[in-house]
């Protein structure tokens, strides 16, 4: 592997790839003649850096499907169209398609090649063709020029040998050829979503809405011939929301709902014999109802519950459609967990099972087969369980401790599809009752999957936000917008000194962790080989000169790293747990870690970093934070809303309750504090979708609070933010909205057996 754009140095922003030059941030490609500059999608940018990392050897498809689409298992095709966008792009102006076909080789049975020269040019406008400019930095001062014939992927000595070999191995496959051909037939067929590009890319799913806003909530009915979902405008529009419904075969839609000013109407659900919805709406002043009202639209609402209070509402239909099945009514004094409502007489019952006080059980769903209720339990940070309908002893299915997006049963009955954040994004996942395997559904954007049991067809919310980053101005209120980009920056966070900042994005076509001054925008680079988790944000030490964070390992497992991010130095560190969830910088050479536990809950832990000995712990924290003004530790939990204080030592005798109402349990890495001792804290309401408030904290509680709407109609990130006493910094959505997605439940996906396993890895070797 050549210097250039190596694992071990900085990637560079801007590239000269032959006579085109590419900019990474925002994923523009620029060839002379061209009016203006082509832009590709991450996944293709993604491709092209793998490429551009040594120019004129051959990259195989394994490699590049391994690198660019790390947590997929994507079919060959993905690859090919990314290929052709990045031809389509280097084709433009006045150099000529076929120019395109020429700057990237197709390797028979190998790969790709770049037969063009790649150096790294200094930060600057597209919009220029600049002269040939060179980095001082050693790292990239070498320009590479590919030889003028294909080459293979990885000569060897030993040629014949390998040949024979190869031709073996041919024959093998083709004697066992017809068998193999109908077992890799059987494997699931998983197609990459489209993004803005310059080359369509097949989706297995249409889009069945397309108003300007948000669809939300899908509910398909049971013959999966109708949808229903919340929608909500934009602009002063989005202060209401009102029940939908229509058929999937992309009708116009037909309000259902009227819901008075400022009300908000969402979580539709479908009874078993379509005939009515069930539907949840929160009112200004506070109010919370449950209505049913006639899916024909004729007739009047009609109350059956009330959910005043309630932070976490979830409910479905029982199969007979003699009541609702509701899951933890947080905020509600007798809230319970798991209990059914009985529409006709009013009357609550609850589910007799076992489990730890604090547990919250959320979104219960009854199996196809009648036998087993599915919820997320502790959905902060959750994963799907079940329990039989009579009651009994939970079954925990997944073991993610992850920000789960919805979910559903799929038809069967073993298996469970939900939507999950990985990375930048929400994608649908289906996970076997019986193994607990995991598999990717290869959708991207996507959550809140529905599933209609009698038809296998499902609808989903697709939602694909460009968040940006921004610095608010505390006193006057100005926006700045930071490091301009078309991908998904989130998390920014800002160092003790003020002067550095770090943030995840996609913006270079893998999510990675990237680092600037702010005082300098052409620092700007990612720290590689760091993939971040985006469950919590980073930590700076106090001196500025290191942050500690979770990322993800090349099994997908979480760690945690201690980054140097001037030098680009990562360490991982061998902190005593399976799972972290988090880490920050303690007092004197003391770490603590939120780790997570097997029965589906968290510890916050002390540890000494030297001998790694546990000086202290809490149960059931969900996010932690270090408040040098007072000395102390605070912290909220996940079984309930608000902020708690403790000594340095984590004493529980010592603990005390700030706040029974901020931040909340959704928003629980919505709030940071600053070096003043003030807590900053994000949250929404009907008429803001970004506000940004301030309290104080003092030594038993947190008193006033001053708020700004930071934007009425934009959505912020809510997995991070930074503030000083000067600005906050703080990710919005530059771009937003979702839609409903339709399509048939792909079939469970075929486990190869030894054989057929096998038979896979040789088509792979070979090819």
């Amino acid at each position: 592997m050549s210097d250039l754009m190596s694992f071990d140095a900085p990637t560079p922003n801007r590239l000269r790839v032959g006579e085109g030059i590419v900019d990474l941030a925002t994923r523009e490609i620029q060839m002379p003649g061209a009016r203006t500059p082509r832009r590709v999608t991450p996944k293709a940018i993604g491709v092209l850096r793998a490429l551009a990392r040594v120019p004129g050897a051959v990259v195989g498809r394994a490699e590049l499907l391994a690198e660019v689409w790390p947590d997929t298992l994507p079919t060959d095709d993905v690859l090919t169209q990314a290929v052709t966008q990045l031809r389509k792009a280097f084709g433009a102006g006045t150099v000529g398609v076929q120019a395109g076909k020429a700057y990237i080789e197709t390797i028979a049975k190998g790969g790709y090649r770049l037969t063009v020269p790649v150096e790294v040019l200094e930060q600057g406008p597209l919009s220029a063709m600049p002269s040939e400019v060179r980095t001082t930095d050693p790292a990239f001062q070498a320009v590479h020029a590919p030889p003028p014939a294909a080459q293979p992927a990885r000569p060897g000595h030993h040629k014949g040998l390998r040949l024979t070999a190869v031709a073996v191995l041919f024959a093998l496959v083709a004697g066992l050829g017809v068998w193999a051909a109908v077992q890799l037939t059987r494997l699931p067929d998983h197609v990459e979503v489209g993004s803005a590009g310059p080359a369509p890319v097949s989706r297995p799913y249409r889009l069945i809405t397309d108003a300007v806003g948000f669809e939300m909530s899908p509910s398909l009915s049971p013959d999966a011939s109708m949808v229903a979902y919340a929608r909500s405008g934009r602009g002063e529009a989005a202060s209401r929301s009102s029940i939908f419904v229509q058929t999937t075969s992309t009708a116009a839609p037909r309000q259902l709902s009227r819901p008075p000013a400022d009300a908000q109407d969402d979580l539709p659900a479908w009874s078993p014999d379509g005939r009515e919805i069930a539907f949840a709406r929160w009112e200004a002043g506070g109010a919370c109802r449950v209505l049913l009202i006639a899916a024909t639209g004729v007739g009047d609402e009609r109350e059956i519950a009330r959910c005043d209070g309630s932070d976490m509402l979830s409910f479905d239909w029982l199969p007979d459609g003699s009541g609702l099945l509701f899951g933890t009514m947080t905020g509600v004094a007798d809230g319970g967990r798991l209990r059914i409502l009985e529409t006709s007489t009013g009357r609550w019952r609850n589910l007799d099972y076992p489990g730890a006080p604090g547990d919250v059980d959320f979104a219960p769903q009854i199996s196809p087969d009648g036998q087993w209720i599915g919820f997320i339990r502790n959905p902060q940070m959750g994963d799907l369980w079940r329990i039989p309908v009579a009651g009994g002893t939970p079954q925990q299915i997944t073991r993610l401790g992850a920000e789960m997006r919805g979910w559903s049963w799929a038809p069967d009955g073993d298996g469970m599809v939900f939507g999950l954040r990985v990375d930048s994004e929400a994608r649908l996942y289906r996970a076997s009752v019986g193994s607990g395997r995991l598999v990717d559904l290869g959708i991207e954007d996507a959550q809140s999957p529905s599933v209609a049991a009698r038809t296998g067809q499902m609808a989903f919310v697709h939602r694909r936000p460009q968040f940006g980053l921004y610095r608010i101005e505390a006193e006057t209120g100005d926006w700045q917008r930071l490091f301009t980009s078309s991908g998904r920056d989130s998390q920014p966070t800002l160092a003790p000194d003020g002067d550095q900042l770090v943030f995840t994005s996609d913006r270079a076509g893998r999510f990675e962790l990237w680092w600037a001054r702010l005082d300098d925008p052409g620092s700007l680079r990612p720290i590689e080989g760091v993939r971040p988790d985006t469950r919590q944000p980073p930590a700076w030490s106090a001196d500025g000169r290191r942050l500690l964070l979770t990322a993800l390992d090349e099994a997908h497992a979480p760690m945690i790293l201690e980054v140097d991010p001037r030098r680009g130095r990562v360490e991982r560190l061998d902190v005593p747990s399976e799972r972290p969830a988090q880490a920050i910088y303690g007092p004197g050479d003391s770490i603590l870690v939120i780790e997570e536990i097997s029965n589906g809950g968290t510890a916050l832990v002390a540890y000494e970093r030297a001998s790694w000995r546990p000086l202290g712990r809490i149960a059931d924290v969900s996010q932690v934070r270090l408040d040098l003004a007072r000395d102390r530790v605070l912290y909220t939990r996940i079984d309930a809303s608000g902020l708690w204080s403790a000594p340095l030592s984590l004493d529980a005798a010592e603990t005390v309750r700030l706040s029974d109402t901020v931040p909340s349990r959704w928003r629980y890495r919505s709030w940071t504090v600053t070096q003043t001792g003030q807590l900053a804290y994000l949250d929404a309401t009907p008429s803001c979708r970004t506000r940004l408030r301030h309290f104080l904290i003092e030594e038993a509680t947190m008193r006033g609070d001053d708020e700004v709407c930071v934007d009425p109609v934009t959505y912020s990130a809510t997995n991070g933010f930074s503030a000083d006493k000067d600005a906050a910094f703080i990710a919005l959505a530059s771009d937003d909205g979702s839609d409903i997605g339709f399509m048939t439940l792909p079939p469970a996906p075929y486990e190869p057996d030894a054989i057929s396993k096998w038979l896979i890895s040789l088509r792979k070797k070979a090819s």
